[in-house]
């Protein structure tokens, strides 16, 4: 059971509007109020007022996705990157030419997306123009930069930082070990990867300046910005874990904060869009509001032994939604 505190904790669970997802949710995504679940295999669950659309678009599983509020991209291991409207439209806009899965998908500025398959990895701008880049190996993660038309493209032994629209070679941040996921700060200041050891490794990016965040009892899967850009709000502990990026040196020299403490570990989490709240989902299937100042805590899912695998919040951080491994899902209104 979830051991936050012997006082009582407010819970919101009674509030949430339960969905029938039946499957592993992978991933939320939200066009307005519509929250978007995205199922391991094949589907996309549209959740309309009291409807559930379920619209199959892939040959399979469903690997990766990402949306900017107006698309929804997704790739699976058919090969194929896909794009979804709110309609619930979609079109395959790639298709890997050696049938490789699409695990990697990222979102950028002026309607650009980026993809990889194998160790190759793909950009295509807004006027439809193709690049590519052959990384040294498998790409293990995807992200485009705040700032500029650059690609961070994680694998192993580092990062490559490419610049799709030049002909110049990518800047290399490099540190030994397996990166499995990439993200940059949203002042463009700093570059984090998480690794397959239980550790984070981030570099500050005018100078390549390493830093190294551990003390996690799992390997990190889910990383989050708060709505300030001060903390890094990451799982793979037992409790909530916010990296402070509010200087110029980011997190070195600099402990931790840590709320939330659970006998579970914490497997996603996701920072509420406006306010310094984070909604954590665990390992023991509880969900749990978390108030940043304070370290306030109210429950949004009860503990049933079903893993948190996906939260998501819409833009005006009025409504929460999240799904489990074992297909539970629901949509909370605050």
């Amino acid at each position: 059971m979830t051991d936050i505190s012997s006082a009582p904790i407010p819970s919101l669970a009674g509030r949430v509007r339960k969905v029938t997802a039946g499957v592993p949710v992978v991933g939320i995504h939200f066009f307005s109020r519509t929250p978007v679940f995205v199922l391991g295999e094949e589907a996309l669950l549209y959740v309309r007022g009291d409807d559930e659309d379920r619209v199959a678009i892939h040959g399979g599983a469903i690997l990766a996705s990402a949306s900017d509020g107006d698309r929804i991209v997704t790739g699976g291991d058919d090969g194929k990157l896909i794009v979804s409207d709110a309609d619930g439209a979609h079109e395959v806009i790639a298709t890997d030419d050696k049938k490789r899965w699409v695990d990697q998908v990222a979102l950028g500025p002026d309607g650009a997306v980026a993809w990889s398959a194998g160790k190759t990895a793909h950009v295509r701008t807004g006027k439809g123009e193709l690049r590519a880049y052959e990384a040294p190996s498998t790409v293990a993660g995807l992200c485009f930069a705040p700032k500029g038309f650059r690609v961070a493209v994680a694998h192993y032994n580092g990062v490559s930082f490419w610049f799709p629209n030049a002909s110049a070679a990518p800047e290399k941040f490099e540190w030994k070990g397996s990166h499995l996921g990439v993200t940059i700060s949203p002042d463009g200041k700093f570059l984090v990867t998480t690794m397959q050891e239980s550790t984070l490794h981030g570099w500050r990016i005018a100078d390549a300046k390493h830093m190294r965040m551990s003390g996690y009892s799992a390997r990190v899967r889910s990383l989050s910005w708060t709505s300030d850009a001060k903390f890094l709000a990451t799982s793979g502990s037992e409790q909530l874990i916010l990296w402070p990026f509010d200087g110029k040196d980011g997190p070195m020299g600099r402990q931790p904060t840590l709320l939330a403490r659970s006998e579970a570990r914490v497997s996603v989490v996701a920072c509420h869009p406006r306010q310094p709240v984070a909604a954590v989902g665990y390992a023991d299937g509880a969900v749990w509001l978390v108030r940043l100042d304070d370290g306030a805590l109210i429950e949004a899912r009860g503990v049933d032994g079903d893993p948190v695998s996906a939260l998501g919040w819409d833009k005006t951080g009025q409504l929460l939604a999240f799904g489990t491994e074992g297909g539970d899902a629901g949509v909370l209104t605050l």
